[in-house]
């Protein structure tokens, strides 16, 4: 074997909540720190894409239920729902609370099998290149922002930005905004937009309002009883709610008092100064915001020609049913129920790692 390969079991691709998670059961399971399992991330410090989110960003969960394994998020202060960048703060805590074995800034260019690497998978970056038993891709989903076609969007004059570029009200203060999505996202920008702008919402399908009461707790106990059903071979009860409802945060639940929660059908195309609604009439804008989410970010598995016409990878549980030296942890619900969510990734990096376990051989598995 080449000596420019670093070999490892495990490498981790992705540093933020749900490489963290893969992580701390790989440290359970007895795996060495640096030669068993490594975690590459693309980052230059701790906190995943949570570093990079406006600034105001709230959960819609309380910290007992935005936590990863192992150790409690603490509370906030005052007892609110934490902010983003409470949550930056937990997860570079949690990095140095188990001594995680994180290497950054590394961004992974490819993962490629490769007949020199007695069936390991090449993993290249420029800061060097991996030989790994096993990989877990876990890079999210925030490096690929999308952004539907619809004519006209090169007529537009004014700004076109997605919710990853945006930083606050104070940035489109006085300017005529058009908040594109009907999700949480949408409707926390509006919450605060609407302030010191004139904001108009318009979405695919009318949004869906959790009830006051009903918060991501809630969302994550009915996600749970659906898994649980699921794996007892039972029939699929359906998700009752969804995680794109929207949860009634204090700041969208005054903007609903005020009478703001008012979204209009999707537009049909842009022109140079604004929208044509469904109804035939111009809304003028200077800046749309599309609130309308991301894709999962896997160029660097290319090479390996897993992905099908939706862009996803066929996995069985984790592990990538034409590639079984592969698992995907934390991408939404095709990679696992509740995958992308704080609380609900532990659960999927587990039975990543009781996989991972099972494929070497090894006797024991993670404790709970």
């Amino acid at each position: 074997m080449s000596a420019d390969h670093t070999l490892v079991d495990v490498a981790v691709v992705g540093g933020g909540q749900a490489g963290l998670a893969v992580s701390y059961y790989l440290r359970r399971a007895g795996l060495a720190p640096g030669t068993g399992y490594l975690v590459l991330d693309a980052e230059e410090r701790g906190g995943g894409a949570w570093q990079h989110v406006w600034p105001s960003l709230t959960l819609f969960s309380p910290p007992d239920y935005s936590s990863l394994p192992g150790w409690p998020m603490p509370l906030t202060p005052d007892g609110s729902l934490p902010s983003a960048q409470h949550v930056v703060d937990y997860l570079a805590a949690y990095e140095a609370r188990y001594e995680m074995p994180v290497r950054r800034p590394v961004r992974v260019r490819a993962v490629t099998r490769d007949d020199e690497l007695a069936g390991r998978l090449r993993v290249d970056s420029a800061a060097g290149t991996w030989a790994a038993r096993v990989v877990v891709s876990a890079t999210g989903t925030w490096r690929r922002p999308f952004v539907p076609r619809y004519p006209g969007m090169e007529l537009f004059a004014g700004r076109q930005l997605h919710s990853t570029e945006y930083r606050g009200p104070e940035t489109l203060a006085g300017q005529r905004v058009i908040i594109v999505g009907g999700g949480n996202t949408a409707a926390q920008l509006l919450a605060e937009l609407f302030l010191v702008a004139r904001t108009t919402w318009m979405t695919l399908h009318p949004p869906r309002f959790l009830p006051d009461e009903v918060d991501g707790r809630v969302l994550f106990q009915r996600t749970a009883a659906r898994r649980r059903a699921l794996a007892a071979g039972q029939p699929d009860p359906g998700p009752t709610g969804s995680l794109g409802d929207i949860v009634m945060v204090p700041s969208v639940r005054a903007a609903r008092d005020r009478g703001v929660l008012t979204a209009r059908p999707m537009f049909t195309r842009l022109t140079r100064h604004g929208v044509i609604a469904e109804d035939g009439q111009e809304v003028e804008a200077d800046v749309i915001l599309w609130c309308t989410g991301f894709r999962p970010d896997l160029a660097h598995l290319a090479p390996l020609g897993l992905r099908g016409p939706d862009g996803r990878i066929t996995v069985n549980g984790t592990m990538a049913v034409r590639e079984s030296r592969l698992h995907l942890v934390g991408y939404g619900d095709w990679a696992g129920l509740a995958s992308a969510t704080l609380i609900g990734v532990g659960l999927n990096a587990r039975a990543a790692v009781d996989a991972i376990v099972a494929q070497r051989g090894a006797s024991a598995s993670p404790r709970p």
